[in-house]
């Protein structure tokens, strides 16, 4: 088994699953069908355990919390009338509160976009001309996850995902995403994949991936929700990853 593992933390926390698995089911915030998101959210910790990415304690507290609201919800007696009592308030509250922060962060984030525009009065310089001016629909670790799956139930099926990983390096996968998008700067998620690649390539293509994400060297957006998820080149020919690569040639 290869030493190396894709920290989950360094993506997104549980509540950012938990607003994913709330979207992804189309289900009210303030009426969660505990027991789905909860078996859902267990369901995503053992697939992500599966492709070697290490959870944090948090993840585990709010599998424990999910589990914890579920078993109080089935007690019986429980008047489901009272709001005050509704247990599903112990994740409610904190997720508003998350969401909140999230959308101020986004406004911030497009004024420092405005903030950086060097156009003075009367320029006819328009943002289309300036494409990397533009905020773009992010594109979360969990929907990255959801497509990557989709790849695998597309040419394997959709079993189980524990593999061995010691075929392939992480290393190598990375030099062959960084090749692939300097011959073609903008791609398809999928086009990073073969049908070739057994269920071991596929998993460390996906690391590679997502360790390239990491280090700013690719951008993935999803230009509308129904859209295909695309990957950008970020990065220079002196960006050290890269360098080093010239350096092996």
């Amino acid at each position: 088994m290869m030493d190396y593992k894709v920290k989950l933390e360094m993506f997104e926390g549980p509540l950012d699953l938990l607003i994913h698995l709330i979207h992804k089911n189309e289900v009210d915030i303030f009426d969660i069908p505990i027991t789905t998101i909860t078996d859902q959210y267990l369901e995503y910790l053992e697939l992500m355990k599966s492709l070697e990415m290490s959870i944090a304690g948090d993840f585990l507290v709010m599998a424990s919390t999910l589990i914890h609201i579920k078993s109080r919800m089935l007690l019986p007696g429980r008047n489901e009338g009272d709001e005050e009592d509704d247990p599903r308030l112990e994740i409610t509250r904190p997720l508003l509160e998350y969401m909140q922060l999230k959308e101020m962060a986004k406004e911030l984030s497009k004024r420092k976009i405005l903030g950086r525009d060097v156009f003075t009065r009367g320029d006819t310089t328009s943002f289309e001309e300036y494409p990397d001016l533009l905020p773009t629909p992010e594109v979360t670790l969990f929907q990255l996850i959801d497509a990557f799956r989709r790849v695998v139930a597309s040419g394997e099926g959709p079993g189980n995902l524990k593999v061995s990983l010691e075929k392939w390096s992480v290393k190598d996968k990375i030099e062959r995403l960084i090749a692939l998008l300097r011959e073609k700067p903008d791609i398809f998620f999928e086009d990073i994949f073969t049908t070739r690649q057994d269920i071991s390539e596929l998993v460390v293509t996906f690391l590679a991936l997502l360790e390239l994400v990491h280090m700013g060297l690719i951008k993935v957006y999803q230009p509308s929700q129904k859209s295909r998820i695309r990957l950008t080149a970020c990065f220079e020919e002196t960006d050290p990853v890269v360098y080093g690569m010239n350096d092996g040639k």
